[in-house]
């Protein structure tokens, strides 16, 4: 499958990053970003979870650090919003993505799938798109018990390398995270792998997206 190019080495591209909790967009697009800081491109980051409780803060921020230190620029942000209630606190969270949208205009934003059966994803899409009328927006997926994974229409080839530098950042920064059954090498690996069949990526791995919307400039 031929592809398209996001950003060429040595060319600039920002991005917003969202995510309901800590460990979210390192496992929905972790490899997508190592890859694309990897190529040499002028990326700006802005890196946002909604909820991070506690020692939750403290994985959120050095994870985040730990996946921009090629970055151009990062700004991590973490908020206090109350994990499994996001509908729930809809209107305190919505002014807070107002209040956001005033500080970025990024080329392209990294969220929540709108199909995710979690709540607090559900909530972080609808209201991306809510703020965000005139971007280009991917969906990102996260893996889980419930069983949601949907069909997605955006496929990031990424290196075997990449795929586990992104693995291990995982593992080194979520350490409240390693009890749960699904958080393992296994999960984050064959998720890669199927996707990377999909869209038959060169390294065999690849992280997949959906995007509801595209504009492009000829």
């Amino acid at each position: 499958m031929k592809a398209f190019q996001l950003a060429a080495p040595g060319g600039r591209l920002s991005i917003l990053c969202l995510g309901a909790h800590s460990d979210d967009i390192e496992i929905g697009a972790g490899a997508t970003i190592l890859g694309l800081l990897n190529r040499g491109a002028h990326v700006d980051v802005h890196w946002c979870v909604l909820s991070a409780p506690g020692g939750r803060e403290r994985e959120a921020r050095e994870s985040a650090k730990s996946f921009l230190v090629q970055a151009a620029s990062a700004v991590i942000e973490t908020m206090p919003f109350r994990d499994g209630f996001f509908p729930e606190q809809g209107e305190r969270i919505k002014s807070w993505f107002e209040e956001l949208k005033s500080r970025a205009n990024p080329d392209l934003i990294l969220t929540h799938r709108r199909d995710d059966l979690h709540q607090d994803h559900r909530e972080v899409c609808r209201l991306t798109w809510n703020t965000f009328r005139d971007h280009s927006i991917l969906e990102y997926e996260i893996p889980k018990w419930d069983g949601d994974l949907g069909n997605p229409n955006v496929y990031v080839p990424v290196s075997a390398r990449t795929l586990q530098r992104k693995i291990d950042l995982l593992k080194a920064h979520f350490a409240s995270q390693r009890s749960k059954q699904w958080f393992d090498e296994e999960t984050f690996r064959g998720l890669a792998r199927l996707r990377g069949m999909e869209c038959r990526a060169p390294e065999r791995y690849a992280e997949a997206f959906v995007a509801r919307k595209v504009a492009l400039e000829l």
